[in-house]
């Protein structure tokens, strides 16, 4: 692991327990959960009844990122909190952990018509995985975000840049299509510039 990934990592880190102290309200489990180096603690937490969420997202966190796979579930449920922020630790953690289910598990949240208020960290994480699921979801998350009068433009937003990112040729019909959209037309004739053979 590169130095400059350690130090993104830490900053992360660091940004988490920034967060989470005040919600913590000084309880002594905030700094053994910060420091625990035994990754069997941080698991326990996980499946122990009664653990507030601000130590599962410091145990998922701190696990997702040192590979351990039994963090998947827990990234997977913060992934789609309705905190931003506990979405972006989630996501930062998942990419990390390269668990093989995390391209699936991120595309079901994307396409979830229900959550779509919450699909916008979904969505970059697939961006940012750029796994086999990845186009075919934002594909269809923004097909469905073009009907005239849906409020969430953002994740739209979101899906056109993750499409030019991407760089798929799949994506040119549905980014065609966003080209009136006012929010969206900017965004998408660059991506559609970046395309093979634009």
């Amino acid at each position: 692991m590169s130095v400059d990934t350690l130090s993104v990592m830490d900053e992360e880190l660091r940004s988490l327990m920034d967060r989470l102290e005040p919600e913590a309200a000084g309880s002594p489990h905030y700094a053994r959960l910060v420091a625990a180096e035994d990754p069997e603690e941080l698991a326990r937490v996980l499946v122990e009844p009664r653990r507030p969420l601000w130590a599962r997202e410091i145990a998922a966190f701190r696990l997702g990122c040192a590979g351990d796979r039994r963090a998947f579930e827990a990234l997977v449920l913060l992934l789609n909190h309705r905190d931003p922020e506990r979405c972006v630790s989630a996501a930062h953690a998942l990419a990390v952990l390269d668990d093989p289910r995390t391209p699936r598990a991120a595309a079901a949240l994307a396409t979830n018509a229900l959550r779509t208020a919450y699909a916008l960290h979904p969505v970059r994480l697939l961006t940012t995985l750029r796994a086999p699921e990845s186009v075919p979801a934002l594909v269809a998350t923004l097909q469905r975000l073009l009907a005239p009068g849906d409020p969430h433009w953002r994740v739209a937003l979101a899906c056109v840049e993750g499409l030019g990112s991407l760089a798929d040729e799949q994506a040119r019909p549905v980014l065609t299509a966003a080209l009136p959209h006012p929010r969206l037309g900017t965004a998408a004739a660059e991506a559609l510039g970046r395309l093979p053979g634009a």
